[in-house]
Parts: structure tokens; sequence; C-alpha cells
């Protein structure tokens, strides 16, 4: 997977050299590039934006560095066997885009080649979404949640590392995958490790769960399943879509 990233802030994505995903790098898994916006521009302050037309508060991305920021990267792309260039999907983390689930990330993570553009100020001018379309650029605009941020990357470091993740080759065990959070729909069972019993700073005797130290896997995963039912309901009821509770008729 190839992933090239657009930014005034290229130092903002270092952590992106730590852990799996800075391994992956280094492994060959993923080829991530950084792109400074500012190297796109004319002018000695190497200035990206200007105040918004019809008036306003803050400032708006200017549409000329991020034109010549994309033409530079897509002109690196590879070739197909047949001479067209590799179509990228090009993702602008926006709070006005559609939510960034678990499915997008699976979704995303079966791309060759995603381009991230990290907007600053109040945005990015809207000329540049309608000229991507225009060139038949394949455009997404993904949100992390009902909230403001102050620049898309933070939500790059995010999504990245969802997508990364499940590249096949980067997780030791990708079975660990399976049962996490969102993947089937429903939030994670409650995890135990060893100590089997442990007593708490304050005293209390604390056990593992019974079930799971039976070695009956046909009810350690009724269990989970179980478990995973009610942590939903409790936490999250609107991910439920009709699911049958513990206890109702289909639930097991």
């Amino acid at each position: 997977m190839r992933i090239d990233v657009i930014t005034i802030f290229p130092e903002y994505l270092a952590p992106l050299e730590l852990s799996l995903i800075g391994k992956a790098r280094k492994d060959g898994l993923v080829d991530l590039r950084l792109h400074n916006l500012r190297d796109y521009t004319h002018d000695r302050h190497h200035t990206v934006d200007d105040t918004p037309v019809g008036g306003g508060a803050g400032m708006v991305m200017k549409p000329e560095p991020w034109a010549e920021a994309f033409a530079d990267v897509l002109a690196s792309g590879e070739r197909e066997s047949d001479g067209a260039l590799t179509s990228p999907l090009v993702i602008f983390p926006n709070p006005a885009g559609e939510p960034f689930t678990q499915r997008a990330a699976e979704q995303r993570s079966e791309e060759p080649w995603l381009i991230f553009a990290c907007g600053r100020y109040e945005g990015i001018d809207e000329r540049v979404y309608e000229y991507l379309g225009d060139q038949g650029v394949r455009v997404a605009l993904s949100s992390l949640g009902d909230y403001v941020l102050n620049g898309g990357e933070v939500a790059v470091l995010a999504m990245t590392e969802a997508i990364v993740r499940l590249v096949p080759g980067v997780l030791g065990n990708p079975e660990s995958i399976v049962e996490e959070s969102h993947t089937s729909g429903l939030l994670e069972y409650p995890l135990y490790t060893k100590p089997a019993s442990w007593t708490s700073p304050d005293g209390v005797q604390r056990d593992v769960p019974e079930v799971l130290l039976s070695g009956h896997h046909a009810r350690i995963d009724e269990w989970r399943r179980e478990r995973s039912l009610e942590r939903t309901a409790e936490r999250r009821p609107d991910l439920l879509e009709g699911r049958a509770l513990p206890g109702e008729a289909g639930s097991r």
C-alpha cells in the first residue's frame, strides 16, 4: 500500500514512524510519503490561505497550492500494464464528511494507494474538490466524529493506524482482528490476563470469571458473545439494530 499525506505540518506525522506502523514501513508493507503544501507556493511567505470571499471569520486554504501539490503527487504514481496511471483515493478529513468507521477502515485497507489531504484554518476552497472530481479523481470526505479539530493531521494519524493495521502482514497474529470491537458490529467482550486472582490496592480480591478457566471453548465463546451483546446494549445501543439480547429468543 502507498499512502501520501499533504500537509503544512509534516512533522505532525512523526508518530507514524513508531510501533506497528513504523515497522510496516521498514518492512516495505507500506510506502508512506509526506509532502509539505508550502513547497507548492511561489511567494516569499509561502502563503497557503486567504480571507473568505463573502466575508466571515478565519481564513480559507487557497486552491492554487493544492492543485500543484495534487498534480505533483498524482504524476508520481505507477503505471498499469496498459500505460494508465494507478488511480488513488483522495481522502479529506472533514467534520462535514461521512463517519469513519471500522467498515470504512476495512474498505480503505484494500486500496493500493491513498492520498490524505490535511486542511487547516476554516477549511479548503470548495473548488479543489470540484477540480479533482472533474479530473476523474476519486474523492472522499471522512469525519472522525461530530466535533472540530484544528486540522486534519490528528485525523490522518487515527485513520492511517486503523487502516494500515488491517493490511496483510502488519499484525503478527491476524486472528486478533476478528473479535475486536466493531469488527462484528458489536463492542468487544471484557478481557483478562494472569493472575487469575488479583488483590487490588484497595484490598479487594478480584477473580477472573470462572468460565474462562474452564477450558471449555464452546462455553467461553458463548460467554464472550453474551458479554459483547450486554456491553453494546449498555454503551452503544445504536449498534444493535434489532439484534437479540442475551436471554431473548435468538440470542444463542
